[in-house]
């Protein structure tokens, strides 16, 4: 896909539409920041049978994420009904009209058709999924990720978090423990997380986007939080971990970010 095409995205609305059967709890906020590199995810719902064992692991992360759980119940000992209920879902979200893309994240070859039938529409649509994903499923979409590629970021060592300064840690409500003060008070995790789904190929992010993406990640987040005013100060002043530049145009100045390496 044209880089400008995707540049195009970043402010449009995006359908996750999760088949719980055939994904993974615990890269859920690996595929959202996905999803969000192309869009704002404002529809986000999962579809499975609550009642068996196999969907509890999903459970606890739902309501952290903010996803809607759909319940569709298994007619016929052996058949999975999800597909259906999600492609007739994915249909009517078509229609209305209130997205401009969809991420399908599933590795069954049932969703080749609901791929290829959006496309056809002129509307986005991104597959996440195993290598195992059928070939016609992957061609279908216009973006696909495999899973397998979400795991080894997940597992990507972490870099070191910034150390509390004293003024942090005695502003912190009495009572915490060190090791909460100390996550509150670095910044670090949520804009990695917001980098990721603003960066361009050429290795920067544009400041406005990356803010965008933070609040995608955290409706609550607040530089103030941390310390800071504004997200260009908070951004700068981590100059261990982050190079700035500006740009004037038209009168305007656009903030330009990029990660240094670890």
């Amino acid at each position: 896909m044209p880089e400008e095409q995707i540049s195009s995205l970043s402010r449009h609305k995006i359908a996750i539409l999760i088949d719980g059967d055939n994904a993974q709890s615990s890269l859920l906020p690996q595929m959202l920041v996905e999803a969000g590199k192309y869009g704002m995810v404002t529809v986000r719902r999962i579809y499975g049978d609550w009642t068996t064992p196999n969907m509890n692991s999903w459970k606890d992360i739902l309501n952290f994420h903010a996803i809607q759980p759909i319940q569709q119940f298994r007619y016929t000992v052996g058949k999975n009904a999800t597909d259906s209920a999600m492609i007739i879902d994915a249909m009517d979200i078509m229609h209305s009209k209130v997205v401009d893309g969809f991420c399908l994240v599933s590795s069954d070859s049932d969703y080749t058709r609901l791929a290829t039938r959006i496309r056809e529409t002129g509307v986005f649509v991104m597959g996440i999924g195993e290598k195992k994903t059928p070939k016609p499923f992957v061609n279908a979409c216009d973006v696909f990720v495999y899973t397998e590629n979400l795991v080894t970021e997940q597992k990507r060592p972490k870099r070191t978090s910034r150390p509390v300064k004293p003024a942090e840690a005695t502003s912190a409500t009495p009572g915490k423990k060190k090791e909460e003060v100390k996550e509150e008070a670095d910044p670090m995790p949520i804009l990695e997380k917001a980098f990721e789904m603003a960066v361009q190929e050429d290795g920067w992010a544009r400041l406005d986007l990356m803010g965008n993406a933070l609040y995608q990640l955290d409706p609550g987040f607040d530089p103030r939080t941390y310390g800071q005013r504004q997200l260009s100060r908070l951004v700068g002043n981590l100059k261990e971990y982050f190079e700035m530049r500006a740009q004037e145009i038209d009168g305007s100045t656009l903030f330009y970010v990029r990660m240094k390496d670890s």
